[in-house]
């Protein structure tokens, strides 16, 4: 049976909740038999993150499948590039600071994108796939998920999937931001996880 390792992020500035926590409790109410997946939620603090990544890598999942919220966003993101930069993302461009000394500039999600994407739009979910994961932790845990695994020598392959808020994030705000209900997210889940099978 395939093991995957699914993550989410704590919340973060202004936000009480993280759209990708929501997503992932409300997958747990219904999750599925198959694959066996392990949860964890990951601080948003570069450190602690990668140290946690690191610590969750060395049990050679199969797949490792990471979520982060992307406010404004209108669709599922299924994101291919994760970039050897980092920083906050109100932080100059010139100050950006390399993930890592020794890492290639870049690495490319090797897990099918394209053809989950085209099956959550099939399933009437807006998806797309993502060329650029911006230059915070979301991108960063892209980048080192493979970067780790590469330096362990393991088999798993990295994935990072960022979601639109959670409908319930958008209540009281003065923005008109697009959102899509947790249940709509754990059901894009359930189908990507089902293609994992």
């Amino acid at each position: 049976m395939p093991t995957v390792l699914l993550t989410a992020f704590k919340p973060y500035g202004t936000w009480p909740e993280n759209a990708s926590w929501l997503a992932m409790v409300e997958l747990t109410r219904q999750m599925p038999a198959t694959p066996r997946i392990t949860t964890r939620l990951y601080p948003v603090d570069f450190d602690a993150a990668r140290d946690m990544l690191a610590r969750d890598l060395e049990e050679d999942y199969d797949v490792a499948l990471h979520m982060g919220q992307a406010p404004g966003s209108s669709g599922i993101a299924l994101e291919a590039i994760g970039i050897n930069v980092g920083g906050t993302t109100d932080q100059p461009p010139e100050t950006l600071r390399p993930l890592s000394d020794d890492g290639p500039v870049a690495y490319r999600s090797q897990l099918p994108l394209a053809r989950w994407a085209s099956r959550l739009r099939e399933a009437g979910i807006p998806a797309s796939v993502s060329y650029h994961a911006g230059t915070y932790l979301c991108n960063a845990t892209l980048y080192w998920s493979h970067h780790l695994v590469q330096q362990m020598n393991l088999k798993t392959k990295s994935g990072f999937i960022h979601l639109p808020l959670d409908a319930t994030q958008t209540t009281g705000e003065s923005r008109d931001l697009p959102s899509l209900p947790a249940a709509t997210v754990a059901r894009a889940l359930r189908l990507v996880l089902e293609e994992l099978v």
